[in-house]
């Protein structure tokens, strides 16, 4: 049942479904979509776009101490521009990973008072920064899905405000 009686929590709860479902729409991309061109770049790449995005925007996008992941080079997040690089399902499962403890960790630890604050050296609130990465996510998860969804005529599963997040063994389509 949602705990409601705090902003917080209620972001908590959100994070903690979205983040299942971006894990879940990535483990369903067939391995035959991975390096498929969508928009002039990979598939991939529109993934590995919307994680860097998260990783960079959701806590504070003007960090000083950012660390770019292991996996970057210049431009690999930039779908205006074609990369070298090549990412295989690890390297972003691997990334996935660290940013959804990253990001879990961070929104455990966020108190009420503290959403309308800027982080240090940016101009956002912490709150607009939840929310417009929300919306950046789901912008790309919704292309991402269509991908998926033209090619297989299946549909990944998302848990959406009423069902509990699948534990263990599940189907990871409807």
């Amino acid at each position: 049942m949602l705990v409601q009686d705090s902003l917080t929590k209620i972001i908590e709860d959100q994070t903690r479904r979205t983040l299942w479902e971006v894990k879940n729409v990535i483990d369903c991309i067939p391995n035959g979509l991975w390096n498929k061109i969508y928009g002039e770049m990979p598939l991939w790449k529109h993934v590995y776009h919307m994680l860097h995005s998260l990783d960079l925007w959701f806590i504070n996008p003007r960090d000083l101490n950012y660390q770019e992941p292991s996996i970057h080079v210049k431009d690999l997040n930039n779908l205006d521009v074609t990369s070298e690089k090549r990412l295989a399902r690890e390297d972003i499962e691997y990334y996935y990973n660290q940013i959804a403890e990253k990001i879990i960790n961070y929104v455990n630890g966020l108190l009420d008072k503290e959403l309308l604050e800027k982080p240090v050296n940016c101009e956002y609130a912490k709150f607009t920064l939840i929310l417009a990465q929300y919306r950046h996510l789901h912008s790309h998860m919704g292309m991402i899905m269509g991908f998926i969804i033209d090619d297989t005529n299946q549909w990944p599963r998302v848990v959406g405000l009423e069902k509990e997040i699948p534990q263990g063994d599940y189907s990871k389509y409807f």
